[in-house]
């Protein structure tokens, strides 16, 4: 049985490791890639190292950047009393899609004793700065529905809530279109719990 060259391969294993991408799409990346004009390969490989080193960290709020701040924290149309606290930057384009005008905050992940990451390791302190010289009123948790999301609302709640901040958290339960059916018995328990009369 024929096999492939050894960079072919190495290059097979590396697109593999990128999200979203299986075996065969990674195979068929690569050997695209190998058999493109080389100046399709090197155009990608130029682009791939621009991104990474002009992209980084927004200093305030943690999103992606090429400029400090960030467009976000630049922006005075968005209303700056409201802060949307969000586990990663990704997050970030899902929240702003719905219409959320505020501005945000990346915690940089989830307390998870588990896996050794406590407050400590978060970016809560970058968090309690922006209180002390930002007008913020309320801080909308925007966590996962799983246990370590869970813990870290809770610890976010018990700091920021006697700090005189509103800490509140996205309304969870059904998906919308979707069936009864489809729903686990977590996120029913949620539903039930979060109603809200009919106006």
């Amino acid at each position: 049985m024929a096999s492939l060259p050894e960079p072919i391969s190495n290059l097979i294993a590396a697109l593999g490791k990128l999200p979203g991408i299986g075996p065969r799409s990674a195979e068929r990346i690569a050997l695209h890639l190998v058999q493109a004009e080389p100046l399709v390969s090197d155009r990608l490989a130029a682009i791939i190292r621009e991104a990474r080193t002009q992209v980084s960290f927004c200093q305030t709020c943690g999103a992606l950047t090429v400029r400090q701040p960030c467009a976000i924290c630049e922006d005075a149309q968005r209303d700056g009393s409201l802060v949307c606290v969000v586990e990663r930057p990704v997050d970030i384009l899902s929240i702003d899609k719905s219409g959320f005008r505020g501005k945000y905050h990346v915690l940089g992940g989830k307390i998870s004793p588990m896996n050794g990451v406590g407050p400590e390791d978060l970016r809560i302190g970058a968090l309690e700065q922006r209180l002390a010289r930002e007008q913020i009123a309320e801080l909308i948790l925007a966590l996962p529905s799983d246990v370590e999301g869970d813990a870290t609302s809770y610890y976010l709640g018990k700091v920021f809530a006697p700090k005189g901040v509103k800490v509140s958290r996205l309304a969870q339960g059904l998906a919308v279109g979707s069936g009864l059916e489809y729903a686990d018995d977590l996120t029913l328990t949620r539903a039930i719990e979060g109603r809200r009369p009919i106006e």
